[in-house]
């Protein structure tokens, strides 16, 4: 797709970065869009390391920062990530619409310190959302470009999303949306998985480490895919606005009134649903 790259030839130390970040985090995997930002830990920073940055336009003429904070993989993955930046983009356009932020930041870090300081993360997470960047711990320069084409599109919608999500949003659904954006479809799982699936993760399943914290994952997206096809896409988003939005009701009486079926009903539909082999 058409894009424009400049080379904004801007040096930046890291520690005035440090300085000026929100640590409201969305992690991918664990984090929330809008969560209450925790005290920065202190961080001991070579004199040398500094920011690099480049700007890439968007075919939609959204202006992107692509930002390196050094070390020999930090440069490559942000190439990468500028040339899927287009379809994240509009893979988040298509279900979110037009109506969110034009100026994108996203910050590659060279290790593990810098991805704590700025994220909060830990080495198991590949990325993070806070208030005004994505940023990309050193593990991402490892994953396979359909892999890191998924967690740029689900960071890049909670990029989006996050000026409507409270901070108290019920994760099963911020994450399963944004995964919903993120991910390719793929054969429902039949009735043998579908009793693993069908049951909504807790805050704690999402936060666990491991092929649970995945499995839980599994089962908000198969939600969210569960109620696009059965309700149709934008009754989703609907759902998401109506649940997460600052001062929603409970996720009973958004799901009610969005749905038009009270939460035990729903839940039954998607168990049939995912039974089916389609």
């Amino acid at each position: 797709m058409p894009r424009s790259i400049t080379s904004a030839g801007t040096e930046r130390r890291f520690l005035g970065l440090l300085l000026i970040v929100e640590l409201i985090v969305a992690v991918l995997l664990v984090g929330r869009p809008d969560a209450p930002p925790p005290e920065p830990a202190p961080v001991s920073t070579p004199a040398a390391t500094a920011a690099v940055s480049r700007t890439q336009t968007t075919s939609d003429g959204r202006t992107v920062e692509l930002m390196s904070l050094g070390g020999p993989t930090t440069q490559p993955l942000l190439d990468r990530v500028s040339g899927a930046m287009d379809d994240a983009v509009r893979a988040v356009t298509g279900f979110w619409g037009a109506d969110w932020p034009r100026d994108i930041v996203v910050v590659a870090t060279a290790s593990d310190e810098q991805f704590r300081a700025l994220a909060g993360g830990g080495s198991d997470i590949a990325a993070a959302t806070t208030a005004r960047r994505i940023i990309f711990a050193p593990g991402a320069a490892s994953m396979s470009d359909a892999a890191l084409r998924i967690v740029l599109r689900h960071e890049l919608f909670h990029y989006a999303s996050r000026a409507d999500t409270a901070a108290d949003a019920p994760r099963w659904l911020t994450e399963g949306v944004a995964d919903f954006v993120a991910r390719p479809a793929a054969p429902r799982p039949g009735a043998q998985r579908a009793v693993e699936i069908a049951t909504l993760p807790t805050d704690a399943d999402l936060d666990t480490v491991g092929p649970a914290r995945t499995l839980a994952y599994d089962r908000a997206w198969w939600f969210t895919r569960f109620v696009a096809d059965r309700y149709g896409t934008q009754a989703l988003r609907r759902l998401y606005e109506q649940a997460c939005g600052p001062g929603h009701p409970d996720a009973e009486t958004a799901v009610s009134e969005t749905l038009g079926a009270d939460l035990d009903e729903v839940l039954m539909a998607w168990r049939r649903w995912l039974s089916q082999i389609a």
